[in-house]
């Protein structure tokens, strides 16, 4: 539906809710009840169809308490989004999040680094190969004093849900990742404490990744193969991934590699894990929200698909950017086929996700709604590779030394 007003995409700023914004530089906001409406479509939507409260200590009724008198007084479409990216926020959830968010707004986690806590600091103990932070010389181990020029305490504290029934490590996980993010469309400051002490500062610009094929694939020393999917988000992807596997036919086994993959959709998927089985079978069990609890499970399955059925060992590379499909990919394929998970812990995408878009403003908005598990009814967001490597180890050697044990070859 058409928003009864028009507006820009100009980001507003944490300030705009504090102290408003003047009418020269913001949109005329729609008028009536247009953004009460909006905000209790969006607030009771959350309600009816979240699929993970009961793993959250978020008070639900304290975010329409605290956040639709904001939302009311909305003096912009900007202001409003801002708003409904801070009602999502409350869910601490990487999934859950505006579709399309401004350029300015933080940027969910994760980004480029993994942070966690140690000692009472923030500590770098991944970083995407091949980011600018990586580039800038960000390391594992570091810690993390300060982003954009603001100590880093100062940056989690103003990103923290503010409607927690009591702490949760959870959401001060969530929200430590989300700060050593930065926001979308802006270059990072950070500064930095090493491994001997000394401070340093590192400016992480930003970058457009390279453009690379979704599917791309090479044979291995050994008579081994090699598969990387980028992706699931395109369907061009299932023909490329049938060409690779008919070239490496004859192989001992395979490495298919899901690293760096944000996901897609079961569409695409699906197809590529039917090439491994050669009858119909179980791969995932899902659940969804019914009244104040799930519903009962039910089967999602695979088909097998020709023009051959590759029967030899497989190993599925994972790290921490491997998200949501990349995550039900390997477990699938461990279900499937057989194959063994090495690498990092995922993202931890439990769900597949459900779309909003706000009937009268058009703010969008994702959200998880159907938590999902693996055949042994396994929580997908537990998902644990089988061979799990150290910070920093070389994950490609780690897959190609798994695939030649449990295919019996030493050579």
């Amino acid at each position: 539906m058409t928003p009864p007003f028009k507006f820009s995409r100009r980001a507003f700023g944490a300030g705009v809710l504090a102290a408003g914004v003047s009418p020269a530089s913001a949109t005329e906001p729609p008028h009536d009840t247009t953004l009460a409406q909006d905000f209790d479509e969006l607030w009771t939507t959350l309600r009816d169809r979240y699929c993970f409260f009961s793993e959250k200590r978020t008070d639900w009724d304290q975010v329409r308490r605290l956040y639709r008198p904001l939302a009311i007084a909305a003096q912009s479409y900007e202001a409003f989004q801002e708003i409904t990216r801070r009602v999502l926020c409350e869910l601490y959830d990487a999934h859950t999040h505006l579709s399309d968010p401004p350029n300015g707004a933080p940027r969910w986690p994760l980004y480029d680094l993994l942070a966690e806590r140690a000692s009472g600091d923030v500590r770098i103990d991944a970083v995407l190969e091949g980011s600018s932070a990586a580039d800038a010389g960000v390391r594992i181990g570091d810690v993390v004093v300060g982003v954009d020029g603001v100590p880093i305490e100062r940056v989690v504290a103003g990103l923290m849900p503010r409607c927690l029934t009591r702490p949760d490590p959870e959401a001060d996980r969530y929200v430590i990742n989300a700060a050593v993010a930065g926001h979308t469309a802006q270059p990072r400051q950070m500064r930095l404490r090493g491994a001997d002490g000394v401070e340093r500062d590192l400016a992480l610009p930003l970058r457009r990744r390279p453009d690379a094929p979704d599917v791309e694939s090479r044979r291995l020393d050994g008579d081994l193969g090699y598969i990387r999917i980028r992706t699931f988000a395109n369907e061009g992807a299932v023909d490329a991934f049938d060409l690779a596997l008919n070239s490496l036919s004859a192989t001992r086994g395979i490495v298919i590699d899901v690293r760096g993959n944000g996901g897609g959709d079961t569409a695409v998927a699906r197809p590529m894990m039917g090439r491994f089985i050669t009858e119909t079978r179980p791969y995932a069990h899902m659940r969804r929200r019914n009244g104040r609890g799930l519903s009962q499970r039910w089967v999602e399955t695979v088909d097998p698909r020709g023009p051959f059925t590759y029967d030899r060992k497989v190993v599925v590379l994972t790290d921490h950017w491997s998200g949501s499909m990349a995550e039900g990919f390997p477990m699938g394929m461990r279900a499937l086929a057989g194959a063994r998970i090495v690498g990092t812990r995922m993202m931890g995408l439990g769900a597949a996700v459900f779309s909003l878009r706000l009937d009268r403003t058009a703010v969008g908005a994702q959200y998880s709604a159907e938590p999902v598990y693996a055949v042994n009814d396994q929580p997908r967001w537990l998902l644990a590779p089988d061979v799990e490597t150290a910070p920093g180890a070389d994950i490609l050697a780690a897959g190609v030394a798994e695939l030649r044990r449990i295919i019996g070859w030493a050579g």
